[in-house]
């Protein structure tokens, strides 16, 4: 029984532990509320394309009014000689480049003096002119001895035709060999070595093959041009337009150019040819414009951008020019959203009315207030 009591009492001692507290025996109840995390709260983002004023009636607001304008198509195109104003400068005969008188890019005038071909053509061309001259004489003398010899019936008559004949053949040969000459440029009298090669047209050199000491082959014997010229007072713009689009796109009718090199300035180009061929890859059809070109404005290679017109009126919006804001590449206005708040809505622009107004394409609809001076009220927030 002892022994019984001094374990009961180790067990209480144990469980009281020091101080004579309870530490661990039995099942601890906390309460859940108190250990549990506090609750989540969210906060909802804040827009950044809000803001907000304390006085907002210092700031006025003007409605979108309507425009109807054609339906526009805006496609990219470059700028491309026209072909059939552009005229290779050819050398009638081969031989080695001496002089050029020209280069790539010269404006040159009808009948200038672009290069000079030393050419073995021409010593050939000017004995074959010699021959010809001996042979016509020769042909002469003895169709006049013929002659005096049928007078006086020496000879029979077809004898004399057979002189006749062999004298006209003299004559061809003779103006044959003389035309070669002319062609070549040379002088029968004085023949020289050298060949001028002149412009054929006036216009501008788009492009040079020639250069010094380099070999030419004459007309007709293949190689390439020495030069090429291009009147280049009308040009084509070259316009991919997609398959969905090619309605809008009439031959005959204008369309407005702006090039990237001028965009201030807009220009009109006839629409020439529609090619009947697609790209297979981009489902596009070339479109060919034409336009004048006076003042070499344009340049071969540039980018465009033409905008054709449908025959269906659009309704868009219009707004002062002073309510756009152009931003970060975009174009903005600012619309009313309540409690003091404005809201930026990006919008796509369109051209300039008359006004000083500009034409809203999407982003707003008529009769949508919006600020009437967007870059006022913009200083105003950020300050």
């Amino acid at each position: 029984m002892k022994h019984g009591k001094i374990s009961l009492w180790l067990g209480t001692a144990l469980c009281l532990g020091p101080g004579l507290l309870p530490t661990g025996c039995g099942v601890s109840k906390g309460d859940p509320k108190s250990e549990a995390p506090p609750a989540a709260v969210v906060e909802k983002e804040r827009d950044s394309n809000i803001f907000k004023v304390d006085h907002p009636e210092q700031f006025t607001l003007v409605a979108a009014v309507e425009h109807k304008a054609p339906q526009a198509l805006n496609v990219t195109g470059v700028v491309q000689p026209d072909i059939a104003r552009a005229v290779p400068v050819i050398s009638i005969a081969s031989g080695r480049v001496v002089e050029i008188n020209a280069r790539l890019g010269d404006t040159v005038k009808k009948g200038q003096l672009l290069l000079r071909v030393r050419s073995n053509d021409v010593s050939s061309a000017h004995q074959t002119y010699l021959k010809a001259v001996n042979d016509e004489r020769l042909a002469r003398v003895q169709f006049e001895r013929a002659q005096i010899l049928y007078e006086k019936g020496a000879i029979a008559r077809n004898v004399l035709e057979i002189a006749e004949d062999a004298e006209k053949d003299a004559k061809v040969d003779l103006e044959a060999a003389t035309e070669q000459l002319r062609l070549l440029g040379v002088d029968k009298d004085h023949p020289s070595g050298i060949v001028d090669i002149v412009a054929p047209i006036s216009g501008i050199i788009t492009d040079q093959q020639a250069t010094e000491a380099a070999g030419v082959q004459g007309f007709g014997l293949g190689g390439l041009n020495p030069f090429t010229i291009s009147d280049l007072s009308y040009v084509w713009i070259i316009c991919d337009v997609y398959e969905n689009d090619l309605d809008a796109v009439h031959p005959g009718e204008f369309a407005d150019i702006h090039l990237n090199a001028y965009p201030g300035r807009t220009l009109k180009a006839r629409i020439d040819n529609i090619l009947p061929v697609m790209d297979p890859n981009i489902r596009t059809a070339k479109v060919r414009l034409e336009i004048a070109n006076p003042d070499m404005l344009m340049r071969i290679g540039m980018f465009a951008t033409a905008t054709f017109y449908g025959r269906e009126p659009e309704a868009h919006a219009a707004v002062p020019a002073t309510a756009v804001l152009h931003l970060h590449d975009r174009d903005w206005v600012y619309v009313p959203a309540g409690q003091s708040q404005f809201r930026r809505v990006e919008v796509v622009a369109g051209g300039m009315l008359p006004g000083n107004a500009q034409e809203i394409i999407s982003g707003i609809k008529p009769g949508d207030q919006v600020l009437q001076n967007a870059l006022v009220f913009q200083n105003a927030v950020e300050q």
